[in-house]
């Protein structure tokens, strides 16, 4: 995931020259497929190779040096920690949501971002002490447009814990008006939203938060989301552990038809 996000950076870089990449590897001297596999964030050149393209493209310094700390990451755990509380992390996972063909999210606590209404991500935010006040506008408009990837031509999955349900964020027009839209998200062909009944007790579930983004071109991408920063991680062995997590959540949370139910049954008896 981080060397994809290299990738991106340097295609902009290169974009901004206005040369092709079959000429910018001619004034370089390297083999056209060298720079391909750069900008497809696949590796296969040395630092100073970077630096080399770089300095061609007259990128910024500080811009240059981001890409090759990102360049030095590159197949690790990427670790991102905000300085304002707000955009980074949030516009990162944006852009690997907006990539994404492929969504499986776990939520325990609260309805999951992507289905969340803007009142409820007000109300969400303005606990978060993570987020300064100023920030909070910004924090909240970027998390709602998150919800713009809901359509046709992606799938989406969603288990969802029933005490996220029972949490009254917002007070009881706002929790109401969340279930509601639960309900009618519920019937889109393209979304599954699936609820583990608090009855099953201990699940698979409990060590946290976190979602699976799939994509047309890349490896899957796991995301895990704490009070400071945000993991993503796209390691065989990771991938498969959460995948096996929701293999268990998949078995023990109710169907579409009984998750509609438990949602309205909460609704109905809301005051």
């Amino acid at each position: 995931m981080v060397g994809r996000e290299f990738g991106n950076g340097v295609r902009a870089a290169v974009e901004r020259t206005g040369l092709t990449q079959r000429r910018l590897a001619e004034l370089l001297g390297w083999q056209e497929a060298k720079i391909s596999d750069l900008l497809a964030g696949k590796g296969g050149v040395t630092e100073s190779e970077v630096r080399e393209l770089l300095a061609y493209c007259r990128t910024p310094l500080g811009e240059r040096e981001e890409l090759l700390t990102l360049f030095h990451d590159s197949g690790n755990v990427y670790l991102h920690v905000p300085d304002d509380g707000v955009p980074d992390q949030v516009r990162t996972l944006i852009n690997q949501e907006q990539e994404a063909d492929e969504i499986t999210c776990w939520s325990m606590i609260l309805v999951p971002g992507l289905l969340q209404i803007r009142e409820y991500i007000e109300a969400v935010t303005a606990k978060a002490r993570t987020v300064s006040p100023e920030n909070r506008a910004a924090t909240v408009a970027a998390r709602a447009a998150r919800a713009e990837i809901l359509e046709y031509s992606r799938a989406f999955t969603f288990y969802v814990h029933e005490q996220a349900l029972w949490l009254p964020v917002g007070g009881s027009e706002v929790w109401r008006e969340q279930l509601a839209h639960l309900l009618r998200l519920s019937v889109r062909k393209y979304i599954s939203i699936r609820i583990v009944p608090r009855s099953i007790g201990m699940h698979a579930g409990v060590s946290g938060d976190f979602r699976l983004m799939r994509f047309p071109k890349y490896p899957p991408v796991v995301y895990v989301e704490s009070v400071k920063c945000c993991l993503f991680f796209d390691d065989k062995d990771t991938v498969e552990t959460y995948e096996n997590i929701l293999k268990d959540l998949a078995a023990v949370a109710l169907d579409e038809e009984q998750s509609r139910a438990v949602i309205n049954s909460i609704l109905e008896g809301l005051p």
